[in-house]
Parts: C-alpha cells; structure tokens; sequence
C-alpha cells in the first residue's frame, strides 16, 4: 500500500526536523519526505494543522494475558495501542501463568501476530515472580523476549538482583526494576501524607521507593551495567537516579502521564480511580519528576497501562492498584506538560517514542527515508475524555470526563493504516 500524507506538521527528534512536510509511504516504508510530493497513492491523508511523528513506543503495559482475559487480552491491548497512537509496546510478565518460559514467551509473540502493534514481551526476572530464583534469561532471549522484569513485585534478594542484571547485560536484555520495599509499603493504599492522615488511610511511605531505587542504581554502579528503573513518582527517587547516571550513563528510567499531572489530593475527588502504584505524591513531587524529564534525569515516558473490571478495582481500601492509559497518554501529557509550557513538543515526543527505541534497541522512533513506517498523526484540539469510548475492556481511568488537548487522528503502523479516527 502507498499512503500520502499531506501538509503534516512532520516532528522527528532524530532528524532535528519540525517543519510543514508531506510523508510518501510505499511497501512499508517511508519513501520520501519533501514538500510538494505528487505522487499516485492509495490512501492521501489530508493533515493541515495536524502534527505527524513517529509512532509512540510504550515500554511499560500489562496485556493480562493469559489469565486474566477479563481484564484484559493483547487484541483489546493493542486496539487500544492503535487509538493511543502507540506502535510499538512492551508487556509486563506478572500475568497467570507467569511469562517465566520460552514457550509463553512464544504464545505473546504468536497471538500478537495480525494486531498491527509490535508487541516485545518482557519476561520474568524471577520463577513465577517469587525472587526465589532466576529464569533461564538465555532461552527467553532466543524465544523472543526483549527485556526481564518482575514488575508487581521487587526482587528483594539484593545478591540475585545483582545476578539478574549482570546475566540480562551479558544477552542484552534490559532489566526492568519495579523499585519497591515490600517491608516499607506495609500494606498501604495511598501516598503517606496530609491526605491519608485526613481520611484515616494506611500510607504508603516514599521511602518503599526512593530506597530501593537507590539499591539497584548502587548495584549497577561497579560494572555499569543497564538497568531500567520504572514508574518513578516521587522527589528523592529522581534524585537518587540523577546521582546514579552521572556515575553509570547505563541506568535509564521512567515515568507515568498519570505522576505528572495528578496529585494524592485527586484521591479525594477520584476515589479507587486514583489508586496506582506506585501512588500519587505531592506537587513537590511533580513538580521533580517534570524538572526530571525536562533535564534528561528521566528517559520516558510510558502508561504502566493497568486494566483491572470494575470489580477488582472495588473500594479504596480494599480494591486494586492500577489504571488504564494507553488511549489518553498523548492526551494527558500534552495537556499539562506542553499546553503547559513545561516543555515542548519536540521533547515529548522524544521521550514517547525516540527514547524508548533506542533504550530498547527496536526500529521506530524516526522518520528518516528508509525507515518503517510507524507514524502518529494527531492535533491540539480540545475533547472530553470519555471511557464508553475505549477499545481497551477495562474503564479504570482517573481522567474520564476530562477536558484535555491532544487527540490521536491516525495511527499507521508498518505501513498499514490502521486507526483512523472520526475526526480527520
């Protein structure tokens, strides 16, 4: 299939390009990107006052399959990807059963075939997500795995860590660190603070984050080697990561739309919806872990897209942590970090798509000729959010009902174009 896209506000940070362009798709690729372009196509794409970049990559999702296909299961995953803008994207392991083995490794890869979204599953660190002892890291290699991680739960043994880290670096695979003491946590639901003290809620201490962030930077300091540290929300930890890469350029890191733009005050307002983690923090907390994007302390980011039913998610004290963000990521991240004024839109388009290819080594992230052709179209354009909309089966979403900027038009993956919205 050849697609014209006409008019573009073309954004590729690793050209340095912002201009008005059009974009020649042919077999795949991107053929040509010049003013003027005439050629023949099957599909022209109208897209005047809209901006065109490369497709976004999320390094952190949970598919929830296999097992929990009520939740969630990587065809309605990676439909909501597409609505999101989102071509490639990286599952978590903390699915039933584990992702421990090649073979389950293998069954990602097979069922993702067809959807459209390049899905790179990540798999366990540890048997069964026990930290107890570690997976055959070469094996999942080969079958197809691009990263290890224990995500939902730390691996609190610091020696096998150690190991872990070490053996990923050997076979090139990234390790993903949900940074987290499980002894400091001590069954907490919300940040510990002016608001769980308000309402009589168990907190949940900062410290559960920021030490053990600290612990796994420090164990990659003597060998400097990769490790990825996820779903940073508070002060200290982008501190600690800040002083960890000026000693190891290796340590790479994330954040969530969701610890940028809502505080633990949006508890009182959100309820369950609001619950993550881990939690929301402060405004100071915020206002660092933004300062952390803007200064390159802070590489990505991605949604740590967590469907759980209406059921699962149930009360504040008692229901579960996560929500979904796949299709309201761009939307979110515009409203309150570019309409802002807090950064530009070149950068957040580093940070969804160009960073996370090279932290991942995957193509994408470019628009350069020759390159496949994974392109985002979207505008600036305010809209209500509204969860009945989803592709995604799970509605968790603190943002439902909100006005924000930034709507995804077309999603053209491989070529293919293969969301296409009502509005262009």
């Amino acid at each position: 299939m050849t697609i014209l896209i006409k008019k573009a506000r073309v954004i590729d940070p690793t050209q340095k390009l912002d201009k008005i362009s059009d974009i020649l798709i042919e077999d795949g690729r991107i053929k040509k990107l010049a003013t003027g372009i005439n050629e023949r196509a099957d599909k022209v794409i109208d897209a005047t006052d809209c901006i065109a970049a490369p497709g976004f990559i999320d390094m952190h999702v949970h598919l929830r399959d296999p097992g929990f296909e009520y939740k969630e299961d990587i065809i309605s995953g990676t439909q909501a990807a597409l609505r999101g803008g989102f071509t490639s994207v990286v599952c978590m392991a903390n699915t039933k059963p584990v992702i421990d083995t090649p073979e389950l490794v293998r069954y990602i890869k097979e069922k993702a075939e067809g959807t459209h979204v390049n899905v790179y599953p990540a798999a366990a660190m540890t048997k069964g997500l026990l930290g107890a002892e570690p997976t055959d890291i070469k094996a999942l290699k080969a079958a197809g795995a691009i990263a290890v991680s224990d995500d939902g739960r730390p691996v609190e043994n610091a020696k096998l860590m150690l190991d872990v880290i070490r053996t990923a670096d050997a076979y090139h695979m990234l390790p993903i660190s949900h940074s987290e003491d499980l002894n400091l946590v001590d069954g907490g639901v919300i940040n510990e603070g002016a608001v769980s003290y308000e309402f009589g809620l168990r907190g949940m201490s900062r410290m559960a984050e920021y030490m053990a962030i600290m612990r796994d930077v420090m164990l990659s300091l003597p060998k400097r080697n990769r490790i990825h540290i996820a779903h940073v929300s508070c002060k200290e930890s982008v501190d600690a990561i800040r002083w960890g890469k000026r000693l190891n350029p290796n340590i790479t890191s994330e954040t969530a739309p969701h610890y940028v733009s809502l505080t633990e005050r949006s508890v009182m307002g959100l309820g369950v919806n609001a619950k993550m983690n881990p939690p929301l923090r402060t405004e100071e907390d915020v206002d660092a872990v933004i300062e952390g994007l803007r200064d390159g302390t802070i590489d990505v980011i991605a949604t740590d897209h967590a469907p759980h039913s209406a059921e699962d998610k149930g009360t504040i004290e008692k229901g579960a942590f996560g929500i979904v963000g796949l299709e309201t990521a761009l939307a979110v991240s515009y409203t309150y970090l570019v309409a802002a004024g807090k950064m530009s839109i070149r950068k957040l388009i580093r940070l969804m798509s160009t960073n996370p290819a090279a932290i991942l080594g995957v193509e994408g992230g470019s628009l350069i000729t020759g390159s496949r052709a994974d392109v985002v179209i979207f505008d600036t354009e305010e809209f209500r959010v509204n969860k009945s909309d989803f592709a995604s089966k799970s509605k968790n979403t603190p943002f439902d009902g909100m006005t924000l900027r930034g709507r995804v038009l077309c999603t053209i993956s491989n070529g293919e174009l293969v969301y296409k919205s009502d509005f262009i």
